[in-house]
C-alpha cells in the first residue's frame, strides 16, 4: 500500500469513513502533461517541466478531495495551493491550480479545462515553468478528481 493510500485511509478514518478513495500514481498524469505541453507549444509558450513536489502537492489534494468528498482550491485543513505547495518545499513566485472532477480520461480533463477561461489561462500563462499532476478516484463509482499545479520557484 502506497504511503498516500495509508494517509487517505487515515484521513477517511478520522472523519469516520463516508466514503473511500483511491489513491495511487496518477495514470493520466502523463497525458495531461503531454496535451498541456502541445497546448503550450501551438500558443507559443515554453514546455514545462514536470516538478516531483509539485507532483505531491497536486497528488495530495487530489486524495484528499476523494477521501473527504470536497471539491474545492481550499483543502478541507483551511490550505491554500500556496500553503500546499510550500509545504512541499517550494517557495513559489507564481503558482497557480486547476481541479476538476468527474472527467474519466486525460483528454476529457483537457478538453474540458482548454474550453473554460480561467484554466485555460493558467495552462497557458507564460510564468509557469514546472507541472504537477494528481489523480484520485471517489468510491464507490469511482469518479475521478483530477489537480494540476503549474509553477515557478523563486
Amino acid at each position: 500500500m502506497t504511503i498516500l493510500r495509508i494517509l487517505a485511509a487515515v484521513a477517511f478514518a478520522a472523519l469516520g469513513g463516508a466514503a473511500t478513495a483511491q489513491c495511487a500514481a496518477p495514470p493520466g498524469a502523463e497525458a495531461v502533461i503531454s496535451r498541456t505541453n502541445l497546448e503550450r507549444a501551438a500558443a507559443g509558450r515554453a514546455a514545462l517541466a514536470v516538478s516531483a513536489p509539485l507532483t505531491r502537492a497536486a497528488q495530495n489534494h487530489a486524495c484528499d478531495m476523494a477521501a473527504r468528498g470536497y471539491f474545492s482550491h481550499q483543502g478541507a485543513d483551511g490550505s491554500t495551493l500556496s500553503t500546499r505547495v510550500q509545504a512541499q518545499g517550494i517557495r513559489p513566485c507564481f503558482a497557480a491550480e486547476n481541479i476538476a472532477r468527474g472527467q474519466r480520461s486525460a483528454t476529457d480533463v483537457m478538453t474540458s479545462w482548454m474550453h473554460s477561461a480561467g484554466h485555460r489561462q493558467n495552462i497557458l500563462d507564460r510564468r509557469a515553468q514546472e507541472i504537477g499532476v494528481g489523480l484520485a478516484h471517489v468510491t464507490p463509482g469511482g469518479e475521478p478528481v483530477w489537480v494540476m499545479v503549474l509553477g515557478r520557484g523563486c
